[in-house]
């Protein structure tokens, strides 16, 4: 694993804006405020999101070592699943609503019924030693169209005798079409993001997943969450066209759809069995996109050489020898990650978190990594890279495309 820096292509704005990429570029946090206030923000002020002035390159032996780790997390992720619906542990999960308890345990008993899509592993990574596992997101993960789209282009442009980690595009296509069978037939499959997606990150990801599936050779419907009906005569959901919603893929977390005021109507319609609404990611994928999920590995899998030891009840010896990362169970982006270094006093945040050993990100020329491996359905399916200024890889981090040479 190498950075290496290059020259950008001249308009690579345009381009990959043309790719899919709606916002290459965006604001430092300093200024991000100002602008929601509108306060003018000048344009020099904007810096890359999409940073092709460095890439990363690879050895093909590392990048197919990585996929054999990813692989193996998600098998041991699936393990830990079926420990928590079986030892009944959603309580760590921060998970107490007895119907939600209920509707994810179906869900996981049911998932060969349910049609599941795709899944990002973040990374620690140098190059050196065992990458390790930073958390899975599951659910809702995000960063999808730049790590499928843009990054290969730009290898094909510039490397066109190199290879990538990267069959997203292929194996999406490819999942949508094996799992069509699971699908309602005779209605199209909705797709749906929140339009409180100021940024369009999340609207970018929809209507990219949207194409791969009609790719596949699938009728889709648009919608965002917010337009989403409730008929009570039928008691279904329905779209902004009175069209029940036999199936629908959200960009939408299960923990807001299980609180917000459409809850009720939700947790009625999960069981696909009666023709109610099917949820796309299922509601079992709240398994593995819970914070709790990484000091349950740590339990199941103690040593593991891809595992960073991880608790629930506090940093316990964490604080006076590597230091310790304090992370709510729930959140994106970084949002209330806190780190303690070593002989930082142990502390017990008041809301519930996972407390795992303190592992900084690689430093390459100042640039903190964090590599972010995506599986589809049950395989590894490639790599985008995202760098940050600082220890925590948030809405401010930057993507770099990678080779494998």
């Amino acid at each position: 694993m190498e950075r290496r820096t290059i020259e950008p292509r001249p308009g690579w704005q345009q381009t990959v804006e043309e790719q899919g990429l709606i916002y290459p570029l965006t604001l430092p946090e300093s200024l991000e405020a100002d602008r929601a206030a509108g306060v003018p923000v000048p344009d020099d002020a904007w810096v890359p999101y999409w940073d092709e002035s460095a890439y990363y390159v690879f050895g093909l032996d590392e990048v197919e070592a990585l996929e054999e780790v990813v692989e193996e997390l998600h098998r041991m992720c699936l393990a830990a699943a079926d420990h928590i619906v079986t030892a009944d542990r959603f309580a760590d999960l921060g998970i107490t609503d007895p119907r939600v308890a209920r509707a994810v345990a179906e869900a996981w008993h049911r998932r060969a019924e349910l049609p599941s899509v795709y899944g990002r592993f973040d990374l620690r990574y140098d190059g050196t030693g065992p990458a390790k596992l930073l958390e899975y997101n599951a659910d809702t993960p995000t960063s999808l169209v730049e790590a499928a789209s843009p990054q290969w282009f730009w290898m094909e442009e510039r490397f066109p005798g190199a290879d990538q980690w990267n069959s997203l595009h292929e194996r999406l296509v490819d999942a949508w079409r094996r799992q069509a069978a699971l699908l309602p037939p005779g209605s199209p499959l909705h797709f749906a993001h929140s339009s409180a997606d100021v940024l369009g990150e999340d609207l970018m990801t929809v209507a990219y997943l949207k194409e791969t599936a009609e790719q596949a050779g699938l009728a889709t419907e648009w919608l965002t969450v917010e337009e989403i009906g409730w008929d009570r005569l039928s008691g279904r959901f329905v779209d902004n066209g009175l069209r029940f919603i036999r199936s629908i893929f959200k960009l939408y977390p299960w923990e807001w759809l299980t609180t917000d005021r459409f809850a009720d109507h939700v947790l009625d319609t999960l069981d696909n069995g009666t023709g109610s609404t099917l949820w796309i990611e299922p509601a079992w994928k709240m398994l593995l996109s819970n914070k709790a999920l990484l000091a349950i590995l740590w339990e199941l899998f103690p040593d593991h050489p891809n595992l960073l030891p991880a608790h629930l009840d506090g940093p316990r010896d964490l604080a006076s020898s590597t230091g310790y990362v304090a992370k709510p169970l729930l959140g994106r982006e970084g949002a209330g990650v806190t780190i303690h270094p070593p002989g930082s006093a142990p502390a017990v945040r008041d809301e519930p978190c996972c407390y795992q050993q303190l592992a900084p990100l690689p430093d390459f020329d100042g640039n903190h990594v964090v590599l972010g491996a995506w599986t589809v359905g049950d395989e590894s399916a490639g790599l985008g890279i995202r760098e940050s200024s600082g220890l925590i890889t948030d809405e401010y981090a930057r993507f770099l495309p990678h080779v494998i040479l």
